[in-house]
């Protein structure tokens, strides 16, 4: 037996009455990095202090931040903003100009028309956009590619350097991540030559080859871009869609109960108003504009609605206006 394994810390094993009470901890055990029984390093996902002499506590990996919340992927939140915000201030402002003609069918028939034309509309331009994107990152991907391919060790190490530099990264360091994520990519490079058709994309490569190596480190923390996968557009072009659709909806709801336009409106301004007001807070709780205190949601609710509200203004006084 070696040394290294005659002075391993023993551990003991759990006693069959915990086991069977229930008490026993399901978690996996969480190795102290001082106390470990070779030379070897801990791996990462194993590393922790947390049984370390005088460093007794919780494990870093049991802490929870006080504003923890749901993660929710920031492109959804974009694409529902979007949705809603336009959903309920454009077919409110338009059906508040159409109540100045009086009747609620009216501002029915043209408030519909709008919406089904707008949801269609914005779904059709959140893929658009999203399109635009991906193929913007594709021409940029191609050509940073070549560049990596026919630029010398010295320019990527600058390049590398000038993304790495600014956050505290020393210039060592930089020329070997550098090295590294080079040596990467011409190894992806050729094992995707050689990999057979139905491991390929598009591009020839692996289906991971888009994200390692110097292009793609140069094009997302260089440049801020990445991959928009051709599910994204769909999901964007319904997301922003069927915000818009439910969004709009809102307003109409009055109309369709109260004959009266002008009266129609009267609730037609308080329903949205609400919705305007609790959408506001809920935008700024998952945007996390809200902060840690009340002002935030406040503020966030109050700019919906002022934004809303000067909409609908304006509509109602220029359809007045057109008409007297």
């Amino acid at each position: 037996m070696s040394n290294n394994a005659a002075n391993a810390p023993s551990v003991p094993l759990p006693s069959r009455g915990a086991e069977v009470s229930g008490t026993l901890n399901k978690k996996p055990p969480v190795w102290s990095i001082a106390d470990s029984a070779n030379a070897e390093p801990a791996p990462l996902p194993a590393k922790c202090d947390r049984h370390v002499p005088g460093r007794e506590g919780v494990c870093c990996k049991d802490l929870k931040d006080d504003d923890e919340r749901t993660l929710i992927d920031p492109d959804v939140v974009r694409d529902v903003v979007i949705g809603l915000s336009d959903g309920l201030t454009v077919p409110f402002a338009l059906t508040a100009g159409l109540s100045s003609l009086g009747e609620s069918k009216l501002v029915i028939l043209g408030g519909i028309a709008e919406l089904i034309a707008g949801a269609i509309s914005m779904g059709i331009g959140g893929f658009l956009a999203s399109q635009a994107e991906r193929d913007h990152y594709r021409y940029l991907k191609k050509t940073t590619a070549a560049r990596v391919v026919r630029s010398c060790d010295g320019e990527m190490e600058r390049e590398v350097y000038g993304v790495l530099g600014p956050i505290g990264v020393d210039e060592k360091t930089s020329r070997m991540v550098a090295r590294c994520l080079r040596d990467v990519e011409v190894d992806t490079a050729g094992e995707g030559s050689s990999a057979s058709s139905s491991h390929s994309t598009e591009e020839g490569g692996l289906k991971w080859s888009s994200s390692v190596g110097l292009s793609a480190f140069l094009l997302k923390f260089g440049e801020g871009l990445e991959e928009v996968p051709t599910r994204r557009m769909y999901i964007s072009a319904f997301t922003i869609g069927m915000g818009y659709l439910l969004g709009g909806l809102i307003p109409l709801l009055p109309y369709f109960f109260i004959p009266v336009a002008h009266i129609a409106l009267i609730y037609s301004c308080i329903l949205t108003g609400a919705i305007l007001l609790i959408f506001g807070v809920v935008k700024a709780r998952v945007t996390g504009a809200a902060g840690r205190g009340i002002g935030g949601y406040v503020y966030g609710a109050v700019s919906t609605l002022v934004v809303g509200g000067a909409a609908a203004a304006a509509a109602y006084g220029l359809v007045a206006l057109m008409e007297g």
